[in-house]
């Protein structure tokens, strides 16, 4: 009953806590709904091979047997099923091979409407009047994919037949995917209109909505890695949505890409391994294992994963926020009724009984707010879902499901977060004697006791002690998302738990100017914050958390951004770099050839692959690789070695990095090959760790397959840049390549505004300005409400209301202040280690702070300060100053 009557007359005490401990559990409600969505990606069956018996295709995964059991890991380049193989199987029964490669199609417009040629295909074949789609100077045709920085999640990225963007006002520009048609019945894909391909210029396409709008009859002009050709639309299919096909005659795909990439086969599985035996390196899928044949099977599980961190660290966060605010709240609550608690020890009442007073109130609007708040996630999780969705940050099939475990860890979570943030504030009221209470009303002292200065001390000694031990082992550690999301809270708890004691010098060194200005204002807000220091530190506290926070977060992120282009800019010596626009697709051969025959340049051409290396006997690790022409490697870039040259890279080395285990040079490596070849390699030089972009340089024999995937193009001394320009530019429109310059490409591939690791960092900050908000308007209307009397004192020495509530505005103004100052004292340190960690490894690179987002963050903070202050002063101004000085407590 204590409890209840206490909570009626302070009602005002609570809101706040209230608000704030509803709003975190709703948030935490909200992602774990979502999080739990995440942990089983979507039951899909097969579907490029839905309809085939048995599916043979070469072993997608690398297996290593170690004395603690098999290894796999999935390899990067698969290779091909051989011929020998292909007939061996025939001899069961009747098989259909698939090949699959890049067939981009683009349709010729005559103006803003779409104007399609059409060929009047029947019987007979093509009319001879159809008209050809132009390839002159003036056709741009379809790209390999979209530009680098594409903000589209990796499901949509990973679907072959994704959408090319119209490069030009009247073209439309399709990456597609081609096929043998006799493999489409697999799916099965069923004609719509139109009949099967029989001759080399014919094809078959997939329609879907919003695709350009093929019909049988029309002339379009496919590109596939055997070169350009126009070609006419003799039917129609579906489409099933995993792509978008090109369907050409078997003998015509074979002609394209002879290598057979699947193979189905009519006949029983357990024939088709007997036939294969043991050790030949297949896989034989039936049943749901046929959808390991499809392309990209582990895009929804891999999507979900950037999806899974980010509702993690926010869901984190959340709980660190509200628990901070919470416990502020509580204390503050605490310490603005000791003169209650003096009054009530004089009375009569035991320490125990006020320790359970306060903790019964806490407990009770703990159960209040998270019933509230687990209400509110269970309406905003739908919607956070879609605004992901929308945002990019989520592939578009997310959906939440029906688990019900993160509602009640959500209000289980709240009600302990309110009682853990009353417990100390209990203990401290319990402890205080009634003559004390009495005394200390007045004025804060004795604000950091024992217990507190021990633990403040323990955690910072924490907070500083980890970043240096990771510094002096392995700084690398310091540069992942976790590390930097997760250290500066130790800081920001030490700083929070010794704001007490920081508040009076921080605050007199904010003031020391106004306080020297005429008028008494400057002079009166001084001693105001270093008497209350409880209330400034209330204050204080939520800002502290949500600077350091914005600073650390969106400055490290910042950080590794400028070292990554630093390390970009200086790896990279050349004056072009061709890359190609949809990740996974090689570089057209054609101009492959061409850029390698121009005059004035010396071009290196590379490929994506890599390596891996069983550590310690017991992990399969994997390292990105590139493969390169040792000669050409070294004029179009300065690679950090630290130990070696790269000019002693041949078939028999590799260049690793100091990550790797092994790294003295000479020493040899056993590695796994990107299509599961073993090699054994000898180290030919070691480059520095980085960034983490430094990986692995192989020669083109150990490339597993790989296709040209980048091109590095520099002007030869005494070249002619324009001239070297103009060829690639020539040869990149006759292939639909684009050719960058390196000021384009790195601006290509720097993080754009829609980055989804910069919205992810703007969500995490939003939940925390929400909780901050909160917490400042509460412990201002609360503070301010308690000083009805001070303010009308000051009306009573002759202060006009204005100049009062200019006085509330400026205290409440500086309190922000220390918190931001505070705060960025916490960011400045955790910056400082980034930086330190980048410098040990090898990066020399600036320090960039987000003094806008800082900014902002502080400014908005000011404002809620000073209105939350002034609106309760305002409204206990109305009352005569005499009734206020009188009134009692």
């Amino acid at each position: 009953m204590l409890a209840l009557s206490g909570m009626r007359t302070r009602w005002i005490t609570f809101v706040g806590s209230f608000v704030a401990l509803a709003l975190g559990v709703g948030l935490i409600a909200a992602t774990g709904l979502a999080l739990a969505a995440t942990f089983d990606a979507p039951e899909r069956g097969p579907e490029r091979f839905a309809a085939a018996p048995v599916v043979v295709r070469a072993a997608g995964h690398l297996r290593v047997d170690t004395p603690t059991g098999t290894r796999t890991k999935p390899l990067d380049h698969p290779g091909p099923v051989g011929p020998r193989t292909a007939d061996r199987l025939a001899a069961l029964g009747r098989t259909v091979a698939d090949r699959t490669f890049p067939a981009d199609v683009t349709v010729a417009r005559t103006g803003p409407h779409t104007t399609v040629a059409r060929a009047g295909v029947d019987a007979r074949g093509p009319r001879t009047d159809a008209r050809e789609p132009r390839t002159g100077p003036d056709v741009t045709v379809a790209r390999t994919g979209a530009d680098v920085g594409d903000p589209r999640t990796d499901a949509e990225k990973a679907r072959t037949g994704a959408d090319a963007r119209k490069s030009r006002p009247g073209q439309d520009a399709e990456a597609r995917v081609g096929h043998p048609w006799p493999v489409a019945a697999a799916a099965p894909y069923r004609l719509t209109s139109g009949r099967a391909p029989a001759a080399p210029g014919e094809v078959v396409v997939t329609t879907r909505p919003g695709g350009a709008p093929l019909r049988t009859g029309d002339r379009v002009l496919v590109r596939t890695p055997a070169g350009s050709a126009p070609r006419t639309v003799v039917g129609t299919v579906a489409g099933r949505g995993f792509e978008d096909a090109v369907f050409f005659t078997d003998d015509e795909a074979a002609r394209i890409s002879p290598d057979i990439d699947a193979l189905v086969v009519h006949a029983d599985a357990t024939a088709v391994r007997r036939a294969l035996g043991p050790d030949s390196g297949m896989d034989v899928l039936t049943g749901h294992d046929r959808r390991r044949a499809d392309p990209d099977p582990d895009r929804d599980a891999r999507a979900l994963v950037s999806v899974n961190a980010l509702l993690g660290t926010a869901a984190g966060i959340t709980l660190f926020v509200s628990a901070a605010v919470v416990a502020s709240t509580f204390s503050f609550a605490v310490a603005q009724r000791r003169r209650e608690f003096g009054l009530l020890r004089t009375a009569g009442a035991t320490p125990g009984q006020i320790r359970r007073t306060v903790c019964a109130e806490a407990v009770l609007v703990g159960v209040l707010a998270s019933a509230a708040g687990v209400w509110l996630g269970a309406g905003g999780a739908p919607l956070l879902v879609g605004r992901m969705t929308e945002a990019g940050l989520a592939p578009p099939w997310f959906a939440l499901g029906d688990a019900s475990w993160p509602l009640h860890t959500a209000f289980w979570t709240g009600v302990s977060v309110a009682t853990a943030g009353a417990l100390v504030s209990c203990h401290r009221a319990g402890r205080t004697a009634p003559t004390e209470a009495l005394r200390e009303a007045a004025v804060d002292s004795r604000v950091m006791p024992a217990s507190r200065w021990t633990a403040a001390v323990l955690v910072l000694i924490a907070g500083l002690g980890l970043p240096a031990v990771a510094l002096a082992l392995d700084p690398g550690d310091l540069l992942g998302r976790k590390s930097y999301i997760t250290r500066p809270m130790l800081l920001v708890v030490g700083f929070a738990l010794l704001a007490p004691v920081l508040v009076r010098p921080v605050g007199r060194l904010l003031t020391w100017l106004p306080a020297r200005l005429p008028g008494a204002t400057g002079v009166l807000v001084r001693e105001n914050t270093a008497a209350g220091v409880r209330r400034t530190a209330a204050v204080a506290a939520p800002v502290l958390i949500t600077v350091a926070l914005a600073a650390t977060l969106t400055g490290t992120v910042a950080t590794l951004e400028e070292a990554r282009a630093t390390e970009a800019r200086t790896a990279t010596t050349a004056d072009f770099v061709v890359t190609p626009g949809q990740e996974g697709r090689p570089l057209a051969p054609a101009f492959v050839e061409r850029a390698r025959a121009v005059e004035g340049a010396v071009v290196s051409v590379s490929r994506s692959t890599a390596v891996t290396v069983l550590e310690e006997d017991t992990a399969l690790v994997t390292s990105e690789a590139r493969a390169v022409d040792p000669a050409r490697l070294a004029a179009v870039s300065e690679l950090p070695v630290t130990a070696g040259r790269l000019s002693d890279l041949d078939d028999g080395a590799i260049v690793v990095n100091e990550e790797w285990l092994t790294t003295r040079v000479g020493d040899r490596v056993t590695v796994w090959l990107g299509d599961g070849r073993r090699a054994s390699l000898r180290i030919a030089a070691v480059l520095t760790t980085g960034t983490g972009d430094n990986g692995v340089y192989v020669t083109r024999r150990n490339a597993g397959g790989a296709g040209v995937d980048r091109i590095d193009v520099k002007v030869a001394e005494g070249g002619d840049r324009r001239a070297v320009a103009a060829a690639l530019h020539s040869a990149g429109a006759a292939t639909g390549t684009r050719v960058a310059t390196k000021a384009e490409w790195l601006s290509a591939n720097g993080p754009g505004p829609n980055d989804p690791t910069r919205t992810g960092l703007r969500m995490i900050l939003g939940i925390a300005l929400l909780c901050t908000a909160t917490a400042l308007a509460n412990t201002l209307v609360m503070a301010t409400s308690d000083r009805v009397r001070d303010l009308a004192v000051l009306r009573l020495a002759g202060a006009t209301a204005p100049q009062v509530l200019r006085l509330v505005a400026a205290e409440a103004v500086v309190a922000v202040g220390v918190g931001a100052v505070l705060g960025g004292v916490v960011a400045a340190v955790n910056l400082l280690v980034v930086w330190g960690a980048l410098v040990l490894l090898g990066v020399m690179s600036a320090v960039v702070v987000p003094w806008g987002t800082l900014g902002l963050v502080v400014v908005a903070a000011a404002l809620l300060a000073a209105v939350s202050a002034v609106l309760p002063a305002s409204l206990a101004l109305r009352t005569r100053p005499v009734e206020l000085a009188g009134a009692r407590e």
